[in-house]
C-alpha cells in the first residue's frame, strides 16, 4: 500500500522559512516522481514543485527561485525548503506520488508540471504564513 506522510508545516511570519518532509513507503521509490501540491481555503488544488525519478525538478513559477525540491533515496522522504515565504503561500501541502492507480478517477488527480498526474497523495499538513 502506498503512503504518503507529511510533516514541517507551521506557522511562521512572511519572510521566514520552512522545511516539508514527505516519508513514502509501499512502493519502489526511486520509480516514481514525487512532488508537492498545495490547497488554499477556496481556491483550487496548485501544483507546487516535483523531483522525478531521475532528478529533473520542476517548479511553479508562483515559487521558483525561492523553493527547492529535494529526495533523500536512502531514507525514502523527499524535502520542500520554502524560503521567503508569503502569506499568499499559505495552504494545506500534501505529498504525492505519480500514477493512476484508478483509471476512473484521473479527473480527480493533480497535474503537477513535468511530473504528470499524481495519483498517490498523503493528508496534508498545514502552512501558515502571518503578514
Amino acid at each position: 500500500e502506498v503512503q504518503l506522510v507529511e510533516s514541517g508545516g507551521g506557522l511562521v511570519q512572511a519572510g521566514g522559512s520552512l522545511r516539508l518532509s514527505c516519508a513514502a513507503s509501499g512502493f519502489t521509490f526511486d520509480d516514481y516522481a514525487i512532488g508537492w501540491f498545495r490547497q488554499a481555503p477556496g481556491k483550487e488544488r496548485e501544483g507546487v514543485s516535483c523531483i522525478s525519478s531521475d532528478g529533473t525538478t520542476y517548479y511553479a513559477d508562483s515559487v521558483k527561485g525561492r523553493f527547492a525540491i529535494s529526495s533523500d533515496n536512502s531514507k525514502n522522504t523527499v524535502y520542500l525548503q520554502m524560503n521567503s515565504l508569503k502569506p499568499e503561500d499559505t495552504a494545506v501541502y500534501y505529498c504525492a506520488a505519480s500514477g493512476v492507480p484508478d483509471i476512473t478517477l484521473v479527473h480527480t488527480y493533480v497535474v503537477v508540471g513535468t511530473c504528470g498526474a499524481m495519483g498517490y497523495w498523503g493528508k496534508g499538513t498545514l502552512v501558515t504564513v502571518s503578514s
